[in-house]
This record gives structure tokens, sequence and C-alpha cells, in this order.
């Protein structure tokens, strides 16, 4: 039983704290305490802690002792708080998904004998897996992922949930989008080249691109062709676009009320894309592929996840599939299966068959399924 900590208990961070829970010691902090109660009376083995991250002091004194850390906090404290966890010599596994390259950090790192995986959830994270291993297996040509989560109640205007804050969502919505194409690092506005694709179980979704390949931007450049897009219900990034050109995400300060436009929409849209706790929503991914495999044979392969809420645990989909990548990542570290020292996003992990195995077992076992399919190209 190794002792674990983990950084934030919202939606993501508790479901994380639960599963690990049930073989480790695990003590969850978050600067809201009635959140933290909650998950209390929901799982009394858990030990919680408020905590405040900024607070240098009391961050250094809680990783005392610690084996290893999981960090949920929200995206704008990410980095810093990743970079004081390594100073700690702490082991660490991170979904903040925060802006910076946390490829920056890999010397840092090393010079402190720490593994760190960043990015581990979803998406990036299991989509960083799959790519990785087949990046060892096939001479990769192209790489696509579309993925979203949504609530299975449409509800007008925005139709759209989610168990992260708003303020993390309108960072999808306006930080620009690069993808590469023909071996060329392309930066588009986030929203634009919407597309509608067919899904099995759902109907019709709305593609955008968004800012999601992140580190395999940089580890992965020899792949000549690789986008990332974001899926909605149709009509989703129209009133988005509404907002954002009207100024409602502007980080101008309103003078009466001495917080940002961002802000104040920020806290308007919490009560409208607040993801109920037993709401049912689900995950939906496709990892696309295309390259030469080890007998010259062109292919394309094709990964798909489709994720409900689960009825059993109450935990919900997005949770469950980032989460559980997340915690599959500190047992696999625990286990010994991973022990190279510097920052590591997924696709560096997977690409040990063992790790990647790994991943897909631990998921299974929690009933989230990458089905995979294989198409030869003449």
């Amino acid at each position: 039983m190794s002792n674990i900590i983990v950084l934030g208990a919202g939606m993501v961070g508790s479901a994380m704290a639960k599963d690990l829970s049930k073989v480790h010691k695990v003590l969850l902090t978050d600067l809201n305490y009635e959140v933290l109660l909650k998950t209390k009376e929901e799982f009394p083995k858990i030990e919680i802690l408020q905590l405040d991250v900024n607070n240098d002091e009391s961050l250094n004194k809680v990783l005392e002792g610690k084996d290893v850390v999981l960090s949920a906090v929200p995206g704008f404290l990410g980095y810093k708080t990743l970079e004081k966890i390594i100073i700690n010599k702490k082991n660490v596994v991170d979904i903040s998904f925060f802006p910076e390259n946390a490829l920056e950090l890999n010397q840092l790192a090393r010079e402190n004998n720490v593994t760190a995986i960043v990015d581990c959830g979803v998406a990036p994270g299991m989509g960083n897996v799959i790519l990785g291993y087949h990046n060892e297996t096939h001479k990769l040509e192209s790489f696509n992922c579309l993925v979203g989560g949504l609530p299975k109640q449409k509800k007008w205007p925005f139709c759209y949930k989610a168990p992260f804050s708003p303020v993390d969502v309108i960072e999808e919505y306006t930080r620009p989008a690069r993808y590469v194409e023909n071996g060329n690092i392309v930066v588009r506005p986030p929203l634009t080249d919407c597309e509608l694709i067919e899904f099995e179980k759902i109907g019709t979704l709305e593609a955008f691109n968004s800012d999601g390949l992140r580190s395999i931007i940089f580890t992965m450049p020899h792949i000549k062709n690789m986008k990332e897009k974001t899926l909605r219900y149709p009509g989703h990034v129209e009133y988005i676009r509404v907002l954002k050109e009207s100024g409602f995400f502007s980080d101008q300060i309103i003078n009466d009320l001495n917080i940002s436009v961002l802000d104040f929409t920020s806290k308007v849209l919490f009560k409208e894309w607040k993801l109920d706790p037993l709401e049912e929503e689900f995950t939906v991914m496709r990892i696309t592929l295309e390259g030469y495999n080890e007998n010259g044979n062109k292919e394309k392969i094709i990964y798909n996840l489709f994720d409900e809420f689960s009825q059993k645990t109450k935990i919900s989909s997005m949770a469950r599939t980032t989460g559980y990548t997340a915690t599959a990542a500190i047992n696999l570290f625990l286990d010994g299966v991973f022990e190279e020292k510097g920052v590591f996003p997924p696709e560096l992990i997977g690409r040990h068959r063992s790790c990647f195995n790994y991943f897909m077992s631990y998921l299974k076992e929690r009933n989230i399924n990458y089905e995979k399919e294989v198409i030869s190209i003449s």
C-alpha cells in the first residue's frame, strides 16, 4: 500500500481518489472544504485536508512522506504546482492540462530524480498512449483525434455540460489551435473549420479546431499530418462564437464589480454548464492513424471509444475516462512498469508495449473499452 496525495477534489479528482483508495492510502486536498467533506461521506477511508497549493509552505509540508502525487488542480495553477512538486522531489502524474509546455521542466525533473507523467487524461492522454504505441510498430503518416464529452439530454442553448470549471472550458475556446499539415505547424483560431460527423449510438456531432495536440507536435515531428478536433452537438459553436465576439471572454476588469469579464461570464455559465452528479452523459473519441506496417503495407488503424455514465458507481463518464487513465499511470509507476526519470507526456509512455497493455487492461477492468479496427489501404 502506497501513500498518495491527490491535489484537487473536483468531479475528476474525487473519482480518482475513490479509485486509488481501493488499494492505497489516499489524502485528498482542495481549497473547497465542502467538496472534500462530500467525498469523505461517500468514501470514509479517504483522508481529506483543506489546502491552498499557492501556499508554498503548506504544500511543501503536506508533500512530506508521500510516495506519489496526482495533480488535478485548475489549468491556470497547473504548471507552477507541477514545478513545486518536482522541486520537492516527488514523483507525479498531472491532469491539469495547463497551457505552458511541460517539457520545459524535463531537466528539473531529471536533476531531482523525479518521474513526471503529464497530460494523462483521455485526450490528451489515451490518444497519446495509442499514438506512441503504434508509432513503434508503424511508419505513421497521419494522426487524427476527435473527442468530446456531452450530456445525454440536450438543454438549449448550449446543449453542453462538463465536470470541469467553465474557465478551463473557455480556455479551450480561446487558445489558438495548432495542427500539423504536410510537416508544417499551422495555427488557426479555435472554433474554426467546423464539420458534421456521424457517430454510432449518438448521431451527428459538430467537430471544430482546438489546441489538443500539445506535446506530440514536439515529440512526433516526423508525422506529417496531425490534427485534433473537439466534438459538440450541432449549433454549440455558433452560440460560443457569439459570446466570444461580443467580448464575454475578455480579461477586461468590470469596475463596478472589480472582476474581469471572463470571471463574470464563468460565474454565469457555471450553473448552465455544471454537470449534476447523477446526470447521464457520455464520452466519445475516435483516433485514426494511417501508415505502413512492418510488412510495408499501408493501413488505417481506428480506435473508437463510447463510454457512458456509470449506473453502478454513479461516476460520470468524463471523470472515469479522464481520471482512470491517470490512476492507471499512478499504479503503472508504483508497480515498477515505468521507471525512467524526467517529464513524460503519454506518447512516450505508450511506446513501451508493457505500458500500453497496462493502460488498456486497467481501463478494461473498469469497463472502459477502446474498440480497434484495422483497414488495409490498397
